[in-house]
């Protein structure tokens, strides 16, 4: 047999593969069980010793030359399929990158978790309750006579069963003193149901409650408490007046105004919350001797400090969902300034001309009333949502935008 001939034939069969497929094949077809090459070592043990030994070598040599063909050209069809796929799956880094949408916290979390973390710092703790309550725990206990009007159907969502949906977070107060004694030092943040829906009201909105009870516990103490959460969560010097009031719960009680200062620049004083020192007879039927111990109490809607800090006039807006009025608050983060609120400015700006454009009804104009109001509130927001008691002058802003 001519060796040189089978290695040359060998040699073109294997440089005409296309692939590993048809290389393998090649392969078996001289080096497998079956292949002409495992023959000749076969029919090596029927020749003489001496030729044995001669064609054995021959045989050996072409056995490792067409291995060592088998693996170059192996080789070299790894490196194409290898080209041939990032070919395929290259990137053209010359095109657009996809634009992702940046979300953000809705302004509703965003002063719920404000107003919870202030009173966290002054070392309330958080409490919780269920939103579907019975009467006991949401007017009884609560000092509610059996004939007030916060227990008709006009105000209070009522199941068939009798239970209803909590018209405060107040009955988590209950709850609370029922299961421990004093001291009490507790916020409480939930929704609440009232009937009633309009401008300036929801029939379900966010509510904050405050709770302490303790020795030696006055109105001062609340004054106080008031002012330093309302110092931090509007950063500015605020001008407070408590006007006497009633609620069931509390005596005293009194309405908290605030003095505010409008777009226009004028001043005018907004009722911001309730609060009043617990009554006594709230004390006791937790079981707590108002002898004593007192307390005080107060409650505040999330919704309209949301209102007074991002400019918000419709209280509507806040839950209709629409991306173009939430997306104006996905910027406001911690460490914000100057770059990012004039992009949130001209993202206002366009978000106004758009909706101008397309006229949308009621929602757009609301929007549209409330976008001027909501840059001129920001003062307090450029330096960072809780830089506490700093708020910038016109002056300032000028000179960081």
């Amino acid at each position: 047999m001519n060796f040189e001939h089978v290695l040359s034939e060998a040699q073109a069969r294997i440089d005409s593969t296309p692939d590993l497929a048809a290389l393998d094949q090649v392969r078996v077809a001289y080096l497998g069980k079956s292949g002409s090459i495992t023959a000749l070592l076969k029919e090596l043990g029927g020749l003489a010793p001496e030729e044995r030994k001669l064609r054995g070598a021959e045989v050996n040599r072409l056995r490792d030359a067409l291995s060592q063909a088998l693996t170059l050209r192996k080789a070299t069809l790894d490196a194409q399929a290898l080209a041939a796929k990032l070919e395929r799956e290259r990137i053209d880094v010359s095109l657009p990158g996809r634009q992702i949408g940046v979300g953000g916290l809705h302004p509703i979390t965003r002063a719920m978790d404000r107003i919870v973390g202030i009173f966290e710092h002054l070392g309330y703790t958080v409490a919780d309750g269920p939103e579907i309550e019975d009467d006991f725990h949401n007017f009884e206990a609560l000092n509610f006579p059996p004939d007030h009007p916060a227990r008709t159907m006009h105000d209070t969502f009522y199941f068939p069963d009798g239970r209803l949906l909590r018209t405060h977070t107040s009955p988590v107060q209950i709850r609370v003193m029922l299961e421990k004694q004093p001291p009490v030092r507790v916020i409480i943040p939930g929704k609440v149901y009232r009937s009633d829906s309009d401008q300036t009201h929801s029939p379900m909105f966010h509510q904050v409650e405050g709770l302490v009870v303790g020795e030696d516990i006055n109105f001062a103490d609340l004054k106080g408490t008031l002012l330093n959460f309302v110092r931090a969560f509007f950063e500015r010097e605020p001008k407070l007046l408590f006007r006497p009031s009633y609620f069931p719960f509390t005596e005293p009680s009194a309405d908290v105004l605030m003095n505010w200062e409008l777009p226009d620049g004028s001043e005018r004083w907004l009722e911001v919350l309730g609060c009043g020192m617990v009554h006594p007879n709230v004390l006791r039927n937790c079981g707590i001797d108002p002898e004593r111990y007192t307390g005080f109490a107060f409650g505040l809607g999330v919704e309209r400090f949301a209102m007074l800090r991002y400019g918000v006039t419709d209280l509507r807006a806040f839950f209709e969902n629409d991306l173009r009025f939430l997306g104006q608050f996905a910027w406001i983060r911690q460490g914000v300034a100057g770059q990012s609120c004039r992009k949130g400015r001209k993202a206002a700006q366009r978000t106004q001309r758009t909706r101008g454009r397309n006229g949308n009804g009621r929602l757009s104009s609301v929007i549209a009333s409330s976008l001027r109001p909501f840059f001129s509130t920001l003062r307090p927001l450029r330096p960072t949502p809780f830089q506490l008691g700093r708020r910038l002058e016109p002056q300032e802003m000028t000179e960081q935008t």
